[in-house]
């Protein structure tokens, strides 16, 4: 082992590629890949055994990458301060490099312990922004120009090698067990690792993504049609900048043809792009006001749902028993995958929120749990959207059986996930209250009375909004956390705004 050693920090970024603290530090020093598992995260209420198995196989394949370079990752098992401290009382650490990260408030206050104790060690921790999100922004004016130039910034190529240092470390991942992590099946869950990221950017921008704008919003198509990037974007097995320069590729491609299939391929990745910068914009509001994670970001929702949740109420939804075949066959499916389209998660916490009336936070929980690719910096700005408690964004109550009508027409994506109504008439399968013979089916009535619950929540919403206070706190923070389409080239805006789904208020964020 030679010392000191220059400590390269993952986290959510597991991956050689485009990896720039790797490539720094390549430059200054031997090179120590480290991953700690940490049992203080994965004891957090929004993490899962499902997110640790798709970390685990990432690890797998940046642990070959890193020794195909010539020096393996080394994983330890610990709080990271408690790591790092020992690995510089045996070795020496002459600087520690990572990405910048927007977790949850457990990251956050880690990530303050571990800058304490490396000013403490006199260590230098030379972070890197990865993504476009920007740390201490002081205004969202021209951020989206910033992302288009950020994003054009070329690849970092991983280092041409790197020292073998040997040691005692371990390369092999924690068992979920050993984190303390409850068994959590999802028989369909993604596999993780860059080569899988690699093969879904393929095939997504060669093939299945001709009729992604058209197709993302029902579940019948959207497993296909999706990018299903995310759970590799959350992760980091794939940088956003990779993505996006595929993106463009792809378009400029495309541009110069004419058929009927380019000018599908055209909207597609317009949409698709667009969505990207949209990734980011919902990253940075996190990144700027943590809070966002435990709090209503306008104070006027503080007294509304308030309390704890029904737990009648919230069990029903979480098991996919509400009564509404479409919001149970949804949550089933995202259970089984530990992915569902954007569309289908906004219905999920629509309804929770609104029909059952339960605080955002606890079936926020759940929903991060479910998710393979939770992002915290995307999930909690759009749950508290979704359950309307921002002051700033239209209020949108998914009627769950319009829903049903709309995207499963025939029922099917209710039947493969709601076996118990394969006998309802296509009529009725999003009604079955409605057919009588409903009664004999060990299906359970609706949990709540979709019509009045729907006014009874608009009309206390949309009270509190004519409130003469509401409007004065809601514009300070639209000019904080508001998008701010003028840092785009109008041809831009006006590819972005074609881009968005027929009768869509906003532009869906689904990388999927």
């Amino acid at each position: 082992m030679t010392g000191p050693l220059q400590v390269v920090w993952f986290k959510r970024d597991l991956r050689v590629e485009d990896h720039q603290p790797l490539a720094l530090a390549a430059c200054e020093g031997p090179v120590l890949p480290l991953y700690i598992a940490e049992p203080g995260l994965w004891a957090q209420p929004d993490a899962s055994g499902r997110q640790w198995a798709f970390v685990t196989e990432c690890l797998g394949e940046l642990t070959q990458a890193l020794g195909r370079l010539g020096q393996p990752l080394r994983i330890e098992i610990g709080e990271a301060v408690e790591v790092l401290g020992q690995i510089h009382a045996r070795h020496g650490v002459a600087a520690l490099w990572s990405h910048e990260e927007t977790g949850n408030d457990w990251t956050y206050a880690r990530d303050r312990a571990v800058g304490a104790w490396a000013r403490a060690a006199g260590v230098p921790w030379k972070e890197v922004r990865q993504s476009g999100v920007i740390r201490r922004l002081k205004s969202r004016d021209g951020w989206a120009r910033a992302w288009d130039r950020d994003m054009a910034e070329p690849v970092t190529p991983p280092p041409a090698a790197l020292q073998p240092l040997g040691g005692d470390w371990s390369d092999q991942a924690p068992s979920a067990e050993a984190l303390g992590l409850a068994p959590d099946p999802c028989p369909l869950r993604q596999p993780g690792g860059r080569s899988k990221a690699l093969g879904m950017l393929a095939s997504f921008l060669g093939e299945r993504g001709r009729d992604y704008r058209k197709e993302m919003s029902s579940p019948l198509s959207a497993f296909r049609s999706s990018s299903r990037l995310s759970p590799h974007l959350a992760w980091g097995t794939l940088s956003m900048r990779e993505t996006a320069q595929a993106t463009w590729a792809r378009q400029r491609e495309v541009k110069a043809q004419g058929s009927p299939e380019a000018q599908a391929w055209r909207a597609s990745l317009a949409s698709f792009s667009g969505r990207q910068h949209w990734r980011d914009h919902f990253i940075q509001k996190l990144e700027d006001e943590p809070r966002l994670e435990f709090e209503n970001l306008h104070p006027a929702y503080d007294a509304v749902r308030s309390g704890v949740a029904d737990p009648v109420r919230l069990e029903a939804w979480r098991r996919g028993q509400t009564g509404y075949p479409f919001v149970d066959a949804c949550m089933r499916a995202l259970d089984a995958h530990g992915w569902i389209n954007f569309r289908m998660r906004a219905m999920l916490m629509s309804f929770a929120s609104y029909h059952l009336w339960l605080p955002w936070r606890e079936s926020g929980l759940h929903l991060a749990r479910c998710f393979v690719d939770y992002e915290p910096g995307i999930h909690w700005p759009q749950v508290q959207m979704q359950s309307g408690t921002t002051g700033i964004n239209t209020i949108r109550i998914y009627n769950p059986v319009k829903q049903g009508y709309d995207q499963d027409p025939e029922g099917a994506f209710v039947r493969a996930w709601v076996p118990e109504l394969a006998a309802a008439p296509d009529a009725l399968v999003h009604e079955p209250w409605r057919w009588e013979g409903a009664r004999s089916l060990s299906y359970p009535p609706p949990l709540v009375d979709n019509a009045a619950a729907m006014r009874a929540a608009r009309e206390t919403l949309h009270a509190l909004r004519r409130d003469s206070g509401h409007r004065a706190v809601a514009g300070t923070i639209a000019a904080r956390h508001g998008s701010r389409r003028s840092g785009l080239p109008q041809a831009v805006q006006r590819r972005e705004r074609r881009a968005r789904p027929a009768g869509s208020a906003q532009l869906e964020l689904d990388l999927g």
